[in-house]
């Protein structure tokens, strides 16, 4: 993109940023949790935001989803996945899943049993709401593995980024990943470097700054530095998001832009289960309570995977 046509996109302004703080989660993982938090509820059609960090021995055994897709990004070490329809996958660094849980799932989520000592699984899960129409949808998924995500670089080869969901410099991803639109973009960028990120008109958009520091906002006025773990939400108005790193800095920075379509809905969240009203909440564990309308197969159901943490 050239500084021409760059200077013509009208940039997002920072609505809020925050570090995400630390806590436990699951089964001794620990989180950042960067939307689901006093400081950021919801976000539409974002839900939650995990930064998460699983050593072996811990991880995220049996539960229960309904009514949302979740989109969980390796950067490091190994995740093992398994349902209660019989779906079992791996994921390494740089693979992705984009499950659906639908009307019902029950799954569990593990560090792979091969990791060295005290190696870490590190990723991302994202929380993405479905429509009302599509709550009660068939479980899904679609694994994306690292070598599918197309890599365009910016800026003279001061910016690299991965294009999981989206379009960025002209590259499109792979298409049909989720059933609520989001782009995903994984960006680094070196000292020096800058790109203004187009994001679609009318969308959500934040940055989770994942390395290193980065400026944002406009940058011809207000414009802010921010560090690792700093979540980033935008305002509605704007073109693109612009990133730049200053020219002095000790290292790269890396982060994830992120967009969605706005859900003009209610959500009401219980947990695991994401609906539109509080009756849909009550249904929604008298089901699973009792193996039913989508949770049948959860009856006498212990995965492989979770059954390695009680050995």
């Amino acid at each position: 993109m050239t500084a021409q046509t760059t200077s013509k996109l009208l940039p997002r302004l920072i609505r809020l940023a925050f570090t995400a703080r630390e806590t436990a989660e699951g089964a001794g993982a620990r989180v950042r949790r960067a939307i689901g938090v006093p400081q950021l509820r919801n976000f539409t059609p974002f839900l939650m935001l995990d930064h998460f960090f699983v050593s072996p021995g811990a991880g995220f055994p049996d539960h229960p989803h309904r009514g949302q897709e979740t989109i969980t990004y390796l950067l490091g070490g190994g995740m093992e996945h398994e349902d209660f329809a019989g779906n079992r996958g791996l994921l390494r660094p740089g693979d992705l899943q984009f499950m659906t849980a639908g009307r019902g799932i029950v799954h569990a989520e593990m560090p792979a049993p091969d990791l060295k000592d005290g190696e870490k699984s590190v990723g991302l899960q994202l929380w993405v709401d479905l429509p009302e129409k599509l709550k009660g949808c068939e479980p899904r998924y679609r694994d994306l593995r690292r070598e599918e995500v197309p890599v365009v670089q910016a800026d003279g080869g001061k910016v690299t980024v991965k294009v999981i969901s989206g379009v960025s410099e002209g590259v499109e991803s792979v298409k049909d990943l989720a059933y609520t639109p989001v782009w995903l973009l994984d960006l680094e960028v070196k000292p020096g470097g800058k790109i203004a990120q187009r994001v679609p008109e009318g969308w959500n958009a934040f940055v989770y700054v994942l390395e290193g520091g980065v400026v944002l906002g406009d940058p011809e006025g207000d414009k802010k530095k921010v560090g690792q773990y700093n979540m980033v939400v935008f305002e509605k108005e704007g073109d693109a998001v612009y990133v730049s790193v200053e020219e002095g800095a000790e290292k790269n920075a890396r982060l994830v832009i992120v967009a969605g379509t706005p859900l003009d809905q209610k959500i009401v969240q219980y947990g695991p289960f994401v609906v539109t009203n509080q009756e849909a909440v009550y249904q929604a564990f008298m089901d699973y309570q009792t193996h039913s309308n989508g949770f049948e197969r959860a009856k006498d159901w212990e995965s492989e995977i979770g059954k390695r943490m009680r050995h």
